[in-house]
């Protein structure tokens, strides 16, 4: 269980389509007249079995479904936002997946606006500062990809930054060299998933051939002991999901996760929740869990955390802001 007064820090790995409880899509669904191919919530619940990342992804998307309104995007960031000021985010980064809901027929407007309709008080409404980073799919085309970047510049979509997720094992990020050119040309924040079901190779890719900031998931590192040193040298931030590793079989289970060897070799690591929905946890649950089974101490807690919000896009004055009110 969480603490009761749990610590400020910032989540950098949180796909917002990966928040949708089993409850929400069920109440979508009555809402928006969907017939759900689940009788009942237990027998969805029973379908968070994972094998890998292409069984989560299967599920992942056909859920997706229930969201038709900017409504319901709206119901759903809201819904995340609640349970992450309650588990100590202070600042979100958001990674929404346009092309999963253009490829449904549910236009650009309609899933950007409604989750940035939440996003633009959450600060007010939450205590939760929030930036939002389009993420393309990269089992899809460049040019696909390229086509909804410009749809989204030219609709002036108020997104911080671009990443790039979905099935990573074949898709490499040399494949999306254009798209992360053309975010660098508008002025966008970078980030990439690499090293989790990809090696060690798709790291360096992404920092040397599409320039991110920052690497989402990054745990493959470890494999690559010159890898590793060029990731403390230059403090490229690794956003880790210890829960998300074990239910994708990333990671056997969390007693054997990198995370401490991550964290003695000086790397960059914060932890985070990816899909919480789908994981078996929001950040606060991520925390208890290391706790609990790899005895992760007060100290490493609140480096992680500090790690967190330094790594974070925030304005440096919001990053003082939570720093002082960490070390308060």
């Amino acid at each position: 269980m969480a603490a009761a007064s749990p610590m400020p820090l910032a989540e950098l790995h949180l796909h917002i389509e990966g928040t949708l409880e089993p409850e929400l899509i069920f109440a979508l669904a009555e809402r928006n007249g969907i017939e759900l191919p689940y009788a009942n919530l237990d027998e969805l619940r029973s379908r968070y079995e994972f094998t890998d990342l292409q069984s989560f992804l299967d599920l992942y998307y056909a859920n997706m479904a229930v969201l038709r309104t900017e409504q319901d995007f709206a119901d759903m960031t809201r819904a995340y936002l609640a349970r992450a000021a309650a588990a100590g985010v202070r600042h979100a980064e958001i990674m929404m997946d346009p092309q999963a809901h253009l490829s449904r027929g549910v236009s650009l407007e309609t899933c950007v606006n409604g989750v940035a309709s939440v996003l633009a008080t959450s600060e007010e409404e939450f205590g939760v500062s929030t930036l939002l980073i389009a993420a393309f799919l990269r089992d899809l085309s460049e040019d696909s990809a390229l086509e909804v970047l410009e749809g989204l510049l030219a609709m002036n979509a108020p997104i911080a930054g671009i990443g790039l997720d979905s099935a990573e094992v074949g898709n490499p990020p040399s494949k999306f060299t254009r798209l992360f050119a053309r975010a660098g040309e508008a002025g966008l924040r970078k980030i990439a998933h690499a090293g989790e079901e990809g090696p060690p190779s798709y790291i360096v890719e992404a920092l040397d051939v599409l320039a991110v900031e920052r690497i989402d998931h990054g745990i493959r590192c470890m494999e690559d002991p010159e890898l590793v040193e060029r990731l403390v040298n230059d403090r490229v931030p690794l956003t880790v999901c210890p829960l998300s590793n074990v239910r994708l079989r990333a990671v056997d289970m969390l007693a054997a996760h990198p995370l401490p060897a991550m964290l003695a070799a000086g790397l960059n690591v914060s932890v985070n929740s990816d899909d919480p929905a789908y994981f078996g946890g929001y950040v606060d649950s991520n925390f208890a869990q290391l706790e609990s089974v790899l005895g992760l101490s007060e100290f490493d807690r609140v480096r992680l955390a500090a790690n967190s919000i330094r790594s974070s896009f925030a304005s440096e004055e919001r990053k003082q802001e939570l720093l002082a009110e960490l070390s308060g």
